[in-house]
């Protein structure tokens, strides 16, 4: 039987629709923003008109030549008779306004940065969770580092603008489209001529964001290959050093390392390529405006409180411009991060896709069934080929094989880390891919070919899965592990920390307090892959002895190299290229030739060997 997880991806989806998405339940307080954003620009318009009407009225009189705009606000201050006598009036209505407008921009940067965060806390947990049941076959293939930067740097790019930009934007477009009817009302010929080269600088900046976006996209594509680098050495450090290899990391942090500055610098130089022209035609544009004004002012065409005033504004109008720069880079920037964060989340999950899934009421009782079972990584080679076994509930199954035989992948796909390509997997008769995946791996207890534990004491790792065991329970299969002992040695017991992936414990240490946790679950089925290969004899022995006691209570399946290991199995299996080439149980295995046999002879062989050894 065959059945498919994968899905069809959806096409991407556009940037404004990406945006106006994320932003979906904080639109509310980015309303807020806007209005409060909009309020404080009337008020940043209406001071220098302050300025512009006091030298009008009040210092130059020039109330005849003076414009109607000017003239309002004047009659707003209680006329020039008014501001005549009292030129402290400007002052102080401007330096209120100023307070107010303030005001009000911290109100809008407030609500910004509260919908900024909630939004990206929300992604987080959107991504984390996603990536949690993202498929294996994808986990398998995507660099760490990689992903990474996607759930922290690409995030916290978005974080950034839409805290900062979300809102210039809307100011930007705010201030031309107020400021610029303002300034023709004061003079619409200073007007023409102040902004006839803003639609040039408008254009450039549109190719300017098109080309930007993807020297981004290579820029953080670069920035990933880079921190998988780091990540991995890190992760190998002490390999590098045992194996002398501190020359050789060098060079090869040196190669994404210049790749990434490489294309920074690539950045950076389009970057100038659009800040340096649009600030010199800024200032341009000032210049121009500061010599035609003051020509209309010395020949009675414009009243200097006008000029005055249209200058202010012409400065507030050309700050979105001389922003433009900045914005687009990172809208462009944001773009490229929310299209990476997008694609994972487009991955599929671990869902099947042609049955309803079921879960039982009750545990299993721990049957399996391997019913010619075929499956492959990839296209070129099949890693497990027409496999068919069964284990009755409490036996003990052993599988032996060379490194590649395929054993790990039968674990694998038995959680249902992969489905098959070919056959079905039963427990209890029921075929795995119809039972739902939490109850599926609920009824295992696995301890992986290499172990992992979390920086975290020693009692907290044997109690994950089962938060609310206690001290006894934790006590009692530490004991059937082996492990108990040595745990109380350690200066603080079972609340000892242990470093990341449990590095300040020695191998045999770890893979005990890997099973330990596995047994804590109480699993219908105890999965050993190789779990004791890092111990020696003895504590194997103990070990072994101890889960036997318990056998007949759980299915267990057992990979091992040690025979010794498999001995006890009720059944053994023997692997080689994906298939099965003996079955049986240890005596009957070591009288037919085999690899068995030949494996049995060898490990018998050592053994003596090192015995009389040591006995000289």
């Amino acid at each position: 039987m065959t059945y498919q997880t994968n899905v069809a991806k959806r096409p991407p989806t556009p940037a404004h629709r990406l945006l106006w998405r994320l932003v979906r339940g904080f639109r509310l307080k980015y309303m807020l923003a806007a209005l409060a954003l909009f309020t404080a620009t009337a008020i940043e318009f209406l001071i220098p008109l302050i300025g512009s009407a006091t030298i009008d009225f009040a210092l130059a009189s020039k109330a005849g030549q003076s414009n109607p705009l000017l003239r309002f606000v004047m009659n707003l201050l209680g006329g020039p008779e008014n501001v005549s006598g009292k030129l402290w009036l400007p002052a102080i209505a401007m330096l209120g306004f100023a307070a107010i407008g303030g005001l009000f921009t911290f109100s809008q940067k407030t609500l910004s940065a509260k919908a900024s965060d909630g939004i990206c806390k929300r992604l987080k947990d959107q991504l984390y969770d996603h990536i949690q049941r993202l498929e294996n076959k994808y986990i398998d293939q995507v660099q760490t580092g990689d992903l990474v930067q996607r759930c922290t740097s690409d995030i916290e790019t978005t974080r950034i603008f839409l805290a900062a930009h979300v809102v210039d934007i809307g100011r930007s477009l705010i201030l031309v489209i107020t400021a610029v009817p303002l300034m023709l009302l004061m003079n619409v010929w200073l007007t023409l001529l102040s902004t006839i080269l803003i639609p040039i600088i408008v254009f450039f900046g549109y190719f300017y964001f098109k080309k930007v976006k993807f020297i981004f996209k290579e820029v953080d594509e670069a920035e990933g290959r880079l921190t998988s680098v780091v990540q991995e050495n890190i992760a190998g450090i002490r390999v590098a050093r045992a194996f002398g290899r501190h020359d050789y990391e060098i060079e090869k942090f040196a190669k994404p390392n210049l790749e990434y500055r490489d294309k920074s610098l690539k950045l950076i130089r389009l970057m100038s390529w659009f800040w340096a022209p649009s600030d010199l035609v800024n200032l341009f544009q000032i210049g121009l405006a500061l010599i035609a004004g003051s020509y209309m002012a010395l020949n009675g065409h414009a009243t200097v409180g006008t000029v005055f005033g249209f200058l202010a504004l012409l400065n507030i109008v050309l700050w979105p411009v001389r922003m433009m720069g900045r914005i687009l880079t990172d809208l462009g920037k944001t773009i490229v991060a929310l299209t990476r964060i997008e694609e994972i989340m487009q991955e599929p999950l671990e869902t099947a896709t042609d049955s309803a899934e079921i879960k039982p009421a009750i545990p299993s009782r721990g049957k399996i069934t391997f019913d010619k079972v075929s499956f492959a990584h990839d296209e070129s080679s099949k890693t497990v080929e027409d496999v068919s076994f069964e284990i009755n509930a409490g036996d003990t199954l052993a599988i032996l094989g060379p490194s590649g035989a395929g054993k790990t992948t039968l674990m694998h796909l038995l959680m249902r880390f992969y489905d098959v390509d070919r056959g079905r997997i039963l427990l209890d008769d029921n075929e795995i891919h119809k039972l739902d995946r939490g109850y599926l791996r609920a009824q295992f207890g696995v301890v992986l070919q290499e172990p992992f534990l979390y920086s975290r004491s020693i009692s907290d790792n044997i109690r994950l899965g089962v938060n609310s065991a206690s001290r006894e329970e934790i006590e009692d299969v530490a004991r059937t592990a082996c492990i108990h002992e040595t745990i109380l040695g350690f200066r603080e017991g079972y609340n000892t920390e242990i470093g990341e992936r449990g590095i300040t414990l020695s191998g045999g240490q770890r893979q005990r307090v890997a099973i330990s946790r596995a047994l804590l679950r109480n699993p219908s089925v105890l999965l050993l892959d190789d779990a004791l290969s890092a111990v020696d004899n003895e504590t194997e022995s103990a070990v072994i002895d101890a889960l036997t006691e318990r056998h007949g209570k759980r299915t267990t399946i057992v990979i091992a190299h040690r025979l010794s290991t498999l001995a006890h199995a009720d059944k053994i299996i023997v692997m080689e290229h994906g298939r099965i080439t003996q079955t049986g149980t240890h005596h009957s295995l070591t009288q037919v030739d085999g690899l068995y046999k030949r494996l049995w002879e060898i490990q018998t062989r050592l053994e003596e060997s090192f015995e009389q050894e040591t006995a000289i």
